[in-house]
């Protein structure tokens, strides 16, 4: 037998018996957590199989800590399972009669569940618990709250002060600015950096007829892997001189590794 033959056979039987092994370890956790209440799930079915999985670990995880933060994220993990459901509850069973009802119960069971979640979640003080049921159920009531706090320091986070940036983005471009920028400033860098602050800032500076910043933010996203126009589609629509261009491609590195490593201050950049 060849060896790269061999390889891939011992890697296809790793990775199935990987899978089996998560599969009798879920159902020994269903099995001795009937709090989990794994059958609403339709445990043994094979669709969405990967998705139930995840949300079945972290209901374990959520035993021990019942945490709002992991409250939201049980809702983002229903909400994927919800959406595998839904393509799954199409497909016509052809060895089981009642798989059909079965999948759709579950994701009756889902559905259910995100409401409940929601509303154990409606009276939270947490600008984070606030700005998911603003924006994920666009609950009017929270958002009210969440702008609240605007001037209190209750949203002096890198993530919060994007959340609330998000609402000025059609209502005044300068405070956007201003608000995305002090998202970078309070972010710590690394895995923490949010692309979509960089991507909001090549926007707005756009929006805001600053042509040199703008061109600066596309090319400190693309230190970050966003992806962006062409050099040529750049230069039409930038116009910028080729010593322009230069400057900021090199301040646009220097820039990104400031934002990376959480030393990024709005005075890092070009004097607008």
């Amino acid at each position: 037998m060849k060896l790269p033959y061999l390889l891939t056979i011992l890697a296809a039987t790793s990775l199935l018996s990987g899978c089996f092994e998560t599969r009798k370890n879920t159902d020994q956790l269903c099995e001795n957590e009937p709090k989990l209440n794994c059958s609403s799930l339709n445990i043994n079915d094979g669709q969405c199989r990967v998705a139930r999985t995840d949300l079945i670990w972290h209901r374990n995880e959520m035993l021990n800590d019942p945490s709002e933060a992991n409250q939201v994220k049980d809702y983002h993990l229903l909400k994927e399972y919800r959406k595998c459901l839904e393509l799954a509850s199409q497909i016509q069973p052809i060895e089981q009669a009642d798989l059909k009802s079965k999948r759709f119960n579950a994701l009756m069971y889902s559905i259910e569940e995100q409401d409940r979640i929601t509303r154990e979640l409606a009276n939270s003080t947490s600008p984070e618990t606030l700005y998911f049921l603003w924006s994920e159920t666009g609950s009017h009531a929270a958002k009210r709250r969440f702008l609240a706090m605007e001037n209190t320091g209750a949203l002096d986070t890198g993530s919060m002060q994007y959340a609330l940036a998000t609402h000025y983005i059609s209502r005044d471009k300068l405070k956007t600015y201003r608000l995305l920028n002090r998202s970078l400033e309070l972010s710590k860098g690394g895995k923490e950096v949010n692309k979509e602050v960089i991507k909001s800032l090549a926007s707005v500076t756009q929006s805001l007829d600053r042509p040199r910043e703008s061109y600066l933010w596309a090319m400190v996203g693309k230190e970050f892997e966003v992806p962006i126009a062409s050099d040529s589609e750049l230069r039409l629509l930038f116009g910028l001189t080729e010593e322009d261009y230069q400057l900021l491609n090199d301040q646009a590195e220097r820039v990104a590794k400031l934002i990376d490593n959480g030393s990024y201050t709005s005075d890092s950049i070009l004097e607008r």
